[in-house]
């Protein structure tokens, strides 16, 4: 990915049902398949659905570059562990991302940095990018948090990569070592409004400066997630990769206006993009509603 293109993934949680999720998928696939944020390369967009949902999904999206992943994996990659999803069969389907570290996995399922760096380095160990969620619980001084989540990150990166090492695997965790970091403030999530911008720019630069000085985590982008929408992109994109979005993008029409905004800050960055697509108005229709494959309903 360039270094003015803009990440933006969506995780659909458990918000969605099998109907509702198709839908979605196809009014995205619409999306993708026009707007010029993604068509560039200006923008890297991925979707994670829920797991029963991800064989559907990827064949709603194939063809387009939209990638797809899992909102969790397991850290070893066969055996007898009930319920749980590898990361082999996560690449075996088409898979290309997963998530790992949320907030809700930690106080739901008791999962901490040592849980999370081993599902890093199965990620790494399985050609899979991982998202990488990290975030103080408590609103804290914009300093305090920044260093809170820099140890945090440190602590699962370095963790993964020894993990990796350790299983004789160094040549997997290293060179493959690209990483999504995403920051999401635990208090920030769920919310009616994203963390305040001067946070956000604060914890994002010293988890930027910290990434740009491990050769091992190269390419690796830095985007908000927490209750992050549509016009935060405009206000963040000096110190942001992206965003990792959730309900506020349950509206193909609001991904659509963050697309926007990620078009023209690829612009401003220099990435691409630079030279199409300027024309175009932020709230501009194009008129363009062809659906690959089936037709699906108009959303509501």
């Amino acid at each position: 990915m360039s270094r003015g293109a803009l990440t933006i993934g969506v995780s659909l949680k458990m918000y969605f049902g099998r109907r509702q999720t198709i839908d979605w998928c196809h009014a995205v696939a619409a999306l993708a398949g026009r707007h010029p944020a993604v068509t560039s390369g200006a923008a890297e967009l991925f979707v994670l659905p829920a797991a029963p949902m991800i064989d559907p999904v990827l064949r709603v999206f194939a063809g387009l570059p939209v990638g797809v992943g899992a909102q969790d994996l397991y850290q070893e990659d066969f055996g007898a562990v009930t319920g749980a999803v590898s990361g082999a069969l996560l690449r075996e389907m088409g898979c290309r991302y997963a998530e790992v570290g949320h907030a809700e996995r930690r106080r739901l399922f008791g999962e901490d940095n040592a849980t999370a760096a081993a599902k890093v380095a199965a990620c790494w160990r399985n050609r899979l990018t991982p998202v990488l969620c990290v975030g103080e619980s408590r609103q804290a001084p914009p300093a305090d948090a920044a260093a809170a989540c820099v140890a945090e990150a440190c602590e699962v990166l370095d963790g993964a990569v020894r993990n990796g090492a350790g299983a004789g695997l160094a040549e997997a965790a290293r060179p493959g070592g690209r990483v999504i970091l995403a920051y999401e403030p635990h208090w920030a999530i769920g919310q009616p409004e994203p963390a305040p911008v001067e946070h956000i720019a604060a914890v994002t630069a010293a988890l930027r400066r910290w990434l740009v000085a491990r050769e091992e985590f190269a390419g690796s982008p830095v985007v908000y997630g927490g209750s992050a929408g549509r016009g935060l992109l405009t206000s963040v994109h000096d110190n942001v990769d992206g965003l990792f979005l959730g309900r506020f993008a349950h509206d193909p029409a609001a991904l659509e206006g963050i697309l926007d905004e990620a078009l023209a800050a690829a612009a401003l960055r220099g990435g691409p993009g630079a030279m199409e697509g300027n024309e175009r108005a932020p709230d501009e229709m194009t008129g363009n509603e062809k659906i690959p494959s089936e037709r699906a309903p108009a959303w509501r």
